[in-house]
């Protein structure tokens, strides 16, 4: 990988903690989210280019998109992320609003020695097989079958996986349910779900750093956090039978799928697309918003510095190896924000003037 998407990445990524803050001076504005640690790269290098900009500092707590959702419901936040995107009747009983705002791709990264990034093959199944603890080890038939010249260890498979709610664990869970029928009927699809076998990571760091220090780990994290902690990453089979190795491309071309204009408060899931060049695990991160937010001010703030990445931050998230979203679809939402987001006096909060 280039060294500058290394530094890029190094700069982005704030410590283990996952919390990303800027010094303010004396009555600085500052707006402030929580929630998805899978788009957190991007959003750390929006927040520094936006305050160089404006002056308005980003406070994001990386923690998880089940604590996001936890925190936009409470009011503790100015705004949540979520890579699970809620359905329209949770939003509409909790009077929330959610946008998508960034594209990726999650991947599965092993710890095998003597094999590098991109060398091997997993397809779904045998995915599902090593999370259900049926493939044991990396000799098994399952993964050699797949992998003839590729010399791989009679070394046992420590499986790792999210901790806490996780968002990159529904997309991750969901492509399973979709591979496997015994994964959906013993497991399923969530943010958190009973796992059958294996060790727990919190955030798309933890799960990282537990992947990099285990000898014959495998794990899943979103593809930033793999080229940041040099992680050596699988290439996957595709829907449609294609060998694909996680890249730009790759995701874009399972996004393409997106029928944004036609899907009820937005949401969609993406995995398992059709396209023999699709990555399989490739989904949206969202942005949610009450729809009447007892702070205007800072709700308008929270719009503006969107609206600010939309136009601007495309080069930044595709640095990183994300997928913008297309000038077509944030022109619906932002089309959605005048109608939904509005103060308790009716009017809308956008355009924020």
């Amino acid at each position: 990988m280039k060294s500058s998407l290394r530094a890029l990445l190094g700069a982005a990524l704030i410590g283990a903690a996952g919390c990303l803050a800027f010094v303010l001076p004396a009555n600085a504005a500052e707006i402030t989210g929580a929630g998805a640690t899978f788009p957190y790269p991007a959003y750390a290098k929006w927040a520094a280019a936006y305050k160089e900009a404006s002056g308005v500092a980003l406070n994001y707590q990386s923690i998880g998109s089940g604590g996001g959702i936890k925190q936009i419901k409470s009011k503790t936040v100015d705004f949540g992320a979520s890579d699970m995107p809620l359905d329209p009747k949770d939003l509409n009983e909790s009077g929330l609003f959610q946008w998508p705002m960034i594209m990726g791709g999650v991947v599965p990264v092993v710890n095998i020695p003597g094999v590098s990034a991109g060398q091997m093959l997993i397809t779904g199944p045998v995915l599902a097989d090593i999370y259900l603890g049926k493939v044991t080890k990396w000799s098994d038939p399952e993964i050699t079958k797949l992998n003839p010249g590729v010399k791989l260890p009679d070394l046992a498979i420590a499986v790792v996986h999210r901790s806490d709610g996780s968002g990159t664990s529904f997309l991750f869970t969901s492509y399973l349910s979709e591979v496997s029928g015994d994964w959906n009927s013993k497991v399923g699809a969530s943010t958190a779900v009973e796992w059958p076998v294996g060790i727990g990571g919190k955030g798309n760091e933890g799960v990282a750093n537990f992947a990099g220090q285990t000898p014959g780990a495998i794990g899943y994290v979103e593809y930033a956090y793999a080229l940041q902690n040099k992680l050596a990453f699988t290439k996957m089979m595709s829907r449609d039978g294609g060998v694909v190795t996680p890249e730009a491309d790759a995701f874009k071309s399972a996004a393409a799928n997106a029928d944004w204009a036609n899907a009820p408060g937005f949401k969609l899931v993406l995995v398992n697309q059709p396209g023999k060049g699709s990555w399989p695990i490739t989904g949206a991160s969202f942005i949610i918003l009450h729809k009447v937010p007892d702070k205007a001010d800072q709700a308008k703030e929270v719009l503006k510095f969107f609206d600010w990445a939309y136009h601007n931050g495309g080069k930044s998230a595709e640095d990183l190896a994300y997928v913008p979203i297309p000038d077509a679809v944030y022109k619906l939402v932002e089309d959605a924000w005048s109608k939904n987001i509005k103060g308790t006096d009716g009017k809308s909060l956008w355009p924020a003037g």
